[in-house]
């Protein structure tokens, strides 16, 4: 009788340090996996909330927009305006906030300063509204700010222009008007 010596086989002992080392790379693959899932699904969703704080502004229009003739003259040199936040929107800082004017002919952007007297080309909270609320640049729930614009070069009848309002966070106003075709002391802009 011959004996074959045959190494081939496989022992039970075997086939579960195999077996064992099989699922423990499947269970730390699954981990990273699914962590990085976990992870990507969290960045996303920030992405989105931030995305939607940036898309929408706070900021409306309440009510409408003047302008006021300079003295002696025959075009506007000041606008005059009133904003809130709108239903929902979260406080702005009016600090951080910037006005840019434009028209077919320029563009700049408008200094803020604290006084109410104004210089060329500087805006200014003019009032608050109601005469409780927060003296502070941040416009709060309920609260209303008068903002006054001193434009550089003054505006003549029928001209088309546009003041954007950029607040640090949310999305740019735009508050696009054209002067009346007779300018009086106080001109109402559509």
């Amino acid at each position: 009788m011959k004996i074959f010596k045959n190494d081939n086989a496989f022992t039970g002992l075997e086939a579960a340090i195999v077996l064992i080392a099989f699922v423990v790379v499947a269970a730390v693959f699954s981990y990273v996996v699914l962590g990085a899932g976990f992870f990507t699904t969290q960045k996303s969703q920030e992405v989105v909330h931030s995305s939607v704080g940036q898309a929408s502004s706070s900021l409306e229009l309440i009510g409408d927009v003047y302008g006021i003739k300079k003295s002696k003259s025959a075009k506007i040199d000041t606008l005059e305006f009133t904003l809130g936040l709108t239903a929902g929107g979260s406080v702005v800082d009016l600090g951080k906030t910037t006005l840019t004017y434009s028209d077919s002919n320029q563009y700049y952007t408008l200094e803020k300063v604290t006084a109410t007297s104004l210089g060329d080309k500087q805006w200014c909270i003019f009032k608050r509204k109601p005469d409780d609320a927060t003296t502070g640049d941040v416009v709060q729930k309920g609260d209303q700010y008068v903002l006054r614009a001193k434009l550089q070069p003054t505006i003549d009848v029928n001209h088309k222009f546009t003041l954007e309002i950029k607040p640090p966070t949310g999305a740019t106003f735009a508050i696009v008007r054209t002067t009346p075709p007779q300018i009086d002391n106080l001109n109402l802009l559509y």
